[in-house]
């Protein structure tokens, strides 16, 4: 009985053996879940302290590889906006991200992650490359609402190192070409301490890629960004031999602002100083105004175009534009002044000359009909006649002086002598009917000493028989048929008198109004002057290459 139990205990025991093996087996396989748990929570505690492994003994003072191999820093921009640009100070304004990177083998680390991105605090903590912009004038780093930087170490030590800068760069400009010029401005950087024999610059991406500029970056208005060219250069100082990265950023300039405020009005201003050339040349104030006028108004124009502008000492080619301009508006004054110059003087010269032609033209001599007189005299015997001569003297005495007063005043100088020494002869010579022998020795000496009047003067056409004739109508009712008797005596002796002067009077000066030859030949020569300076102002100047090289590429 025993010897059959032995066997069947010896199996049993095999088999809780075997199924004690399976279960160990499949506990190792699976595992158990708490561990894993465990090690989760361990996480932050390992960043940590790998933090505080890295910066434990670790000297921000040095450099990496201080006394050994060359540090090397590669940069890159973006540029998130450029603009504005100021002419007048000289200088650019944009906004960029500026990274830098480099390799620090003293923060290598073993850890579960490939980067550790770390807030502005670490920067302090660790060495960075002492960059700074050559020619900036004013650089902000942004530090709202925290401040603008970006700091990673990568697991073979490589640092990343990005912030957000604002930087006013100095922008040398040569506006000789103003305004269809263009520039290159430059934005240099560098090591402030280390020479080249400790640190370097390159480039991130190369020279093409390292410096973005999107086009929605760009907010010039008076500018076009065309592009930007980067350069490495070596500058040589006291302290040593530096290596300067250079991006040039080339601006053209828009035109079209200074169309409109500056080439348009100076051009019209030349054409209305042109119109005064078809004014008629008596117009005086008129052209006057005209000249004036303009010249006021470029000068005017060249003050306000300047102050756009920095007070350079040579011209500008706007500058010999509108000093052109101003050249062509003073010229049209000045030839204004010429034309009333030389009118005056050709006007002075005909009056001397008709001057000169009267004085040369005989004047017949005025002969006293003392016979005429003596045969009036005598033949008025009748007592008829005196009596009523006597008797109407005192009525019509004041109103027959008041008429000899009235037609004196209207005659020529020759008429009113003549009439004069007659009237004068006569009052002192004693008769008994003065008035009678008065009127009828002024009316027959009146009529021979009026010459025949040259056609220029028709003002003394008809003067001696209107003179003869006009009176009141008691005169002639009193000479009644001896005033019918000079004025037939009167034509014959004037024309035996003209007889024997056979001398023509002198022609009347000729008239000096109308268009001076000076403007005739003005109409053509400005407007055509004019025309052909500006094809080849503009032909030239937008022919020409106005964009400054920048120093790479000389």
């Amino acid at each position: 009985m025993v010897s059959a139990k032995e066997p069947a205990i010896a199996m049993s025991s095999g088999l809780s053996i075997a199924l004690l093996h399976c279960l160990c087996l499949a506990t190792c396989l699976t595992g158990p879940p708490g561990p894993s748990k465990k090690e989760e929570k361990l996480w932050p505690e390992n960043f940590t302290s790998i933090l505080n492994s890295l910066l434990d003994g670790y000297d921000n003072r040095l450099r990496p590889g201080f006394g050994g191999p060359v540090t090397e820093v590669k940069t890159d921009i973006y540029v998130t906006s450029f603009g504005p640009v100021s002419d007048v100070e000289m200088e650019y304004t944009m906004d960029v991200f500026f990274r830098q990177t480099w390799v620090d083998k003293r923060l290598k680390y073993d850890g579960p992650i490939e980067i550790l991105r770390l807030n502005n605090l670490m920067v302090s903590k660790v060495w960075t490359p002492d960059t700074f912009f050559r020619n900036g004038k004013k650089s902000v780093a942004h530090n709202m609402t925290a401040p603008n930087k970006l700091f990673r170490i990568m697991r073979n030590g490589t640092i990343l190192y990005t912030m957000r800068l604002t930087i006013s760069a100095e922008c040398p400009m040569r506006l000789v070409d103003f305004p269809m010029d263009g520039h290159a401005c430059p934005l240099k950087f560098g090591s402030y301490a280390y020479p080249k024999s400790e640190m370097i610059y390159t480039w991130t991406k190369g020279p093409e890629k390292s410096v973005e500029v999107p086009e929605e970056s760009s907010s010039l208005v008076q500018y076009d960004l065309l592009g930007h060219t980067v350069s490495t250069e070596t500058i040589k100082s006291i302290t040593g031999e530096y290596i300067v990265m250079t991006v040039y950023f080339h601006l053209r300039r828009k035109m079209g602002y200074f169309m409109i405020q500056t080439y348009i009005p100076c051009i019209m201003t030349v054409i209305l100083s042109q119109v005064s050339f078809w004014i008629n040349k008596e117009s005086v104030p008129a052209r006057t105004v005209f000249g004036i006028t303009t010249v006021l108004t470029m000068t005017t124009l060249s003050i306000s175009a300047r102050h756009s502008l920095p007070k350079v000492s040579y011209a500008t080619a706007m500058d010999w534009f509108i000093a052109v301009c101003f050249a062509f508006v003073f010229s049209a004054l000045i030839e204004f002044a010429a034309v009333n110059y030389f009118t005056n003087i050709q006007m002075e010269k005909a009056k001397r000359k008709t001057v000169k032609s009267l004085l040369e033209f005989p004047v017949a001599p005025i002969p006293r009909e003392r016979s005429t007189e003596e045969t009036l005299t005598n033949t008025d015997a009748n007592s008829n006649v005196r009596k009523r001569t006597n008797a109407t003297v005192q009525s019509e005495a004041d109103g027959g002086s008041r008429i000899d007063t009235r037609h004196s005043s209207i005659q020529p100088p020759s008429v009113a002598q003549g009439s004069s020494d007659i009237t004068s002869h006569s009052l002192s010579a004693s008769s008994p009917n003065p008035f009678t022998r008065i009127n009828a020795s002024e009316t027959l000496s009146s009529a021979r000493a009026t010459p025949p009047a040259p056609p220029s003067t028709p003002i003394l056409t008809g003067f001696v028989s209107q003179h003869a004739t006009a009176g009141s109508p008691s005169i002639q009712h009193l000479l009644g048929s001896r005033l019918e008797q000079i004025q037939t005596t009167t034509p014959n002796t004037l024309g035996a008198s003209a007889k024997p002067s056979a001398v023509t009077p002198p022609a009347p000066p000729a008239s000096h109004s109308g268009t001076s030859k000076i403007d005739k030949y003005a109409r053509i020569l400005f407007p055509v002057t004019f025309g052909a300076f500006n094809m080849v102002y503009w032909v030239v100047y937008l022919s020409k290459d106005t964009m400054e090289k920048s120093e790479s590429l000389m």
